[in-house]
């Protein structure tokens, strides 16, 4: 069952959020072991991270305001103290959840930490570069998410290159890492779009 709190008698709560990042399907609805913890949650929205006792979940995605023929119908292992990102990905017709693990451990009090998720289902694999070619991460495919990065702190520009190439498909100006925070740079849309392809920076939730 759906748990809203924290048991404080137990180390051992996990979180989880869920991204829309179908570039072609409506706003959805989802729910949690059939209870709903999601309303017409559209593309690039996150819900808030949800607390879970560990244990296996059921999620189901439907357009909002309707509950026949879900999406997405799938069953998530949640491990204990753990995080999570399940994103709603690729084009309607072939839609389905991509895990992602947000958990974290300490990082040096004068670093930040990056990660890197491929959500646009037309695009290439790609390099994350900084503008000089400095490799951040490399040959990212759709559904793939990096390794995670220590970054000192500072505004940073970001390109994504196609793998391999110095064909920079997307740059992202003003990226700000802060010190001791948790960044997830996620790309959605699509290179033939609309929408285009673009770029979500979100914080996970070791950051809070």
């Amino acid at each position: 069952m759906y748990n809203c709190y924290r048991n404080p008698y137990m180390n051992t709560v996990s979180y989880l959020r869920v991204l829309h990042a179908s570039p072609d399907a409506p706003g959805v609805d989802v729910y949690l072991n059939n209870m709903i913890v999601a309303s017409n949650l559209k593309f690039k929205d996150f819900t808030p991270y949800l607390p879970l006792m560990p244990g296996l979940y059921n999620v189901k995605v439907f357009p909002a305001n309707t509950q026949v023929n879900p999406v997405i119908n799938a069953n998530i292992e949640v491990k204990p103290n753990s995080d999570y990102t399940v994103a709603a990905a690729g084009m309607l017709k072939e839609i389905k959840p991509i895990i992602i693990d947000d958990t974290s451990g300490r990082i040096p009090v004068n670093k930040g930490q990056v990660k890197f998720v491929h959500l646009s289902p037309d695009a290439p694999a790609v390099d994350i570069t900084l503008p000089d070619g400095t490799i951040l991460f490399e040959n990212i495919k759709f559904g793939e998410t990096s390794e995670k990065l220590l970054l000192d702190p500072g505004t940073y520009t970001l390109q994504a290159r196609v793998s391999g190439t110095d064909n920079v498909v997307l740059t992202v100006p003003n990226v700000k890492i802060n010190p001791q925070k948790y960044y997830t740079v996620y790309a959605v849309g699509l290179v033939d779009g609309p929408p285009p392809l673009q770029v979500l920076i979100a914080l996970d939730k070791a950051s809070y």
